[in-house]
């Protein structure tokens, strides 16, 4: 089972705000031993959100999705979600409790009475609109669910919010999944260019199918100048053959220099 990431929103697109969503999820899936497999970035764009969203569904991927589950005329998220799963909206039951909960808190902290049939606390029950089904994830932040459609969850666009609720999912729902066995190991090599590379690594990835090859070179590192850093990553022991067979392939390049450090 893989994981996959989509990030909404206009403000991420535009600048206007920096996406933390991406570095902290790479990071909750480490922690446990998975990795993210892709990632998309959508503006506010109801046809783009539900294309994407249809082919989540389609697909065999965990998804976590954040941003545009409110309910102002920006958030497109539920709405997006409901036509690509072909459910209706409506208000779920379980979060118009939280909601309502959650405006009494609010109310109380203001030291106002609650009310109810006020326009903008009837509004804010639109927040608990979601496809019919949906079953709910808890924010420990606002008390403001997000909401699940299989293995797609969609949680708030606030950082704040959606990494406590994305670790609560990895935590539950995802506790017994297995972490598939992964092992890395690289070099930097000097005096070499990619082309000139190229067909040892290809030879490793068809020497050692549960095994890729990765090259990331560097034109102006601080300490170590132009260089390459190459390496193999996969299953453990594959790993462990393939890199020795990359030192014996990088030995036998002429003018070739290489160190693991």
């Amino acid at each position: 089972m893989s994981f996959g990431l989509i990030i909404i929103g206009d403000e991420i697109l535009s600048g206007r705000r920096q996406d933390k969503h991406l570095p902290k999820v790479i990071e909750l899936l480490a922690a446990r031993g998975h990795s993210l497999a892709w990632a998309r970035y959508i503006g506010d764009d109801r046809p783009l959100i539900t294309a994407a969203l249809r082919e989540a569904f389609a697909g065999a991927d965990v998804v976590f999705s954040c941003g545009g589950i409110g309910a102002t005329p920006d958030d497109h998220t539920r709405q997006c979600a409901a036509a690509a799963s072909g459910r209706p909206l409506a208000l779920h039951p379980q979060a118009r409790l939280l909601i309502e909960e959650r405006m009494r808190d609010v109310a109380a902290e203001q030291g106002a009475s609650y009310e109810p049939d006020r326009p903008d606390n009837v509004h804010r029950l639109n927040m608990g609109v979601f496809p019919e089904g949906a079953e709910l994830i808890p924010n420990p932040y606002n008390k403001i669910p997000g909401f699940s459609l299989g293995d797609v969850h969609f949680v708030p666009g606030f950082p704040v919010m959606a990494h406590p609720m994305i670790e609560w999912l990895l935590d539950t729902r995802y506790a017994g999944l297995q972490p598939q066995p992964h092992a890395e190991r690289a070099l930097f090599v000097k005096g070499s260019m990619e082309a000139t590379l190229t067909p040892l690594m290809e030879a490793l990835e068809a020497g050692y199918p549960h095994v890729r090859v990765f090259s990331l070179p560097s034109v102006d590192h601080p300490q170590r100048g132009r260089h390459i850093e190459l390496g193999v990553k996969g299953e453990p022991g594959e790993v462990e053959q393939a890199f020795a067979a990359l030192q014996a392939g990088l030995n036998a390049l002429p003018g070739v220099q290489f160190s693991t450090e």
